[in-house]
């Protein structure tokens, strides 16, 4: 006789919620993915009759921020159900078992459900000196993500060390430390960044592929579309005070009580795309700007070597609220100073040439007519 595996509502149920406490869990999801009303009806089907997804969640080079994140979600049948009935298949953090018993878990779960379980992977890579920076039960973490990700069916990359190195990847990047895009190629890989990424933001990943059985919309960084498509400058509630040329110029002025535009104190919020502003922090509660802080794009790439947190970079007109990731690229962000400082000499050198020009025009012009008056 075939093992019976519980399916997600009878995981749910099992755990004492309620079939209201199950229809709102799928109402948050849908509103989450940003899926029309509609869409309820396909969360609710999907885990009335689909069992877990196996996942592997492997650390890296990481301060285990994406983990602490995600484990803090204010939605406890996220928590409940899938944390424990997904994630912790394998774990390092989290899981209970240790030792040559944990290292078992991890081959089960690659061998009963090979080319179906998701990696999740947190933290960057290290490959200088043969990858000994990082090493587990005797091996490289260089080689345990080539053999864990070669039967998966899709990696979910967490936090900025795992997409894109994030500080272990900082100039002068001791380690070689390389996100696991860089070292895996032929498989789906999606991309969650932040420092750390938001737990609704993780959850919402994992139970959209559960629901539709396919790895979400991707921008051309591999995010998720529907919780990186638009800057946090554009939902920001700050906003208006950046068109009115309201801002901050230091941390203990006036403006700063007020709550008017961080920018000028090194907001990255122009260029950074994420859903801070939207969802928040903590059950909603606040998130960096509204706290008082500027944003620092930490799900931007490079964003440890884009100069000082604290040092604005130049202004961004023209780029309205219905811009993308994909429509403006990553080069705003990574401008140097340099770069910035050399546009600008160059614009101001070919408006003084173009200033000249038109004097000189004038000039001539003006003395072809004094000379004909006098003709006259």
């Amino acid at each position: 006789m075939s093992e019976h595996l519980p399916t997600m509502w009878e995981e749910i149920r099992a755990r004492g919620y309620s079939r209201r406490d199950f229809l709102k869990f799928c109402a948050w999801t849908a509103a989450f993915l940003g899926l029309e009303s509609s869409g309820i009806g396909q969360i609710v089907h999907a885990m009335e009759t689909k069992t877990r997804l196996p996942v592997i969640w492997l650390h890296g080079q990481e301060c285990t921020c994406c983990s602490e994140s995600f484990i803090r979600t204010s939605h406890p049948i996220v928590g409940d159900i899938i944390l424990d009935h997904i994630s912790l298949d394998y774990t390092e953090t989290l899981q209970a078992a240790s030792g040559f018993q944990a290292e078992k878990c991890l081959h089960d779960t690659m061998t009963k459900y090979k080319g179906k379980y998701i990696l999740c992977f947190e933290g960057s890579i290290p490959t200088g000196n043969d990858g000994v920076y990082c090493c587990i039960a005797g091996k490289t973490m260089e080689s345990i993500l080539e053999e864990t990700a070669a039967d998966a069916k899709a990696i979910i990359a967490w936090g900025n060390c795992a997409t894109y190195g994030c500080i272990q990847a900082a100039k002068p990047n001791p380690t070689e430390a390389k996100p696991v895009q860089k070292l895996i190629s032929g498989k789906p890989i999606i991309n969650v960044p932040g420092c750390p990424p938001i737990a609704e933001v993780m959850a919402g990943t994992i139970l959209y592929m559960l629901t539709f059985d396919r790895i979400p919309a991707l921008d051309g960084q591999g995010r998720p579309k529907t919780f990186y498509s638009r800057r946090v400058h554009d939902t920001c509630y700050r906003r208006p005070n950046y068109d009115a040329g309201l801002f901050v110029e230091t941390f203990d002025d006036e403006n700063a009580k007020k709550g008017y535009c961080l920018y000028k104190v090194g907001c990255r919020g122009p260029v950074t795309y994420n859903s801070c502003a939207i969802m928040k922090w903590n059950n909603g509660v606040s998130y960096p700007i509204q706290s008082g802080h500027g944003c620092l794009g930490c799900s931007e790439l490079n964003f440890w070597d884009n100069g000082p947190f604290y040092q604005h970079l130049a202004s961004f007109p023209g780029f309205g609220i219905e811009s993308t990731a994909d429509d403006i690229g990553i080069a705003i962000g990574v401008a140097t100073a340099t770069g910035i400082a050399a546009h600008a000499v160059s614009t101001n050198i070919r408006k003084r040439k173009l200033v000249k020009k038109e004097v000189d025009v004038s000039r001539i012009k003006n003395i072809e007519k004094e000379g004909g008056n006098q003709d006259a």
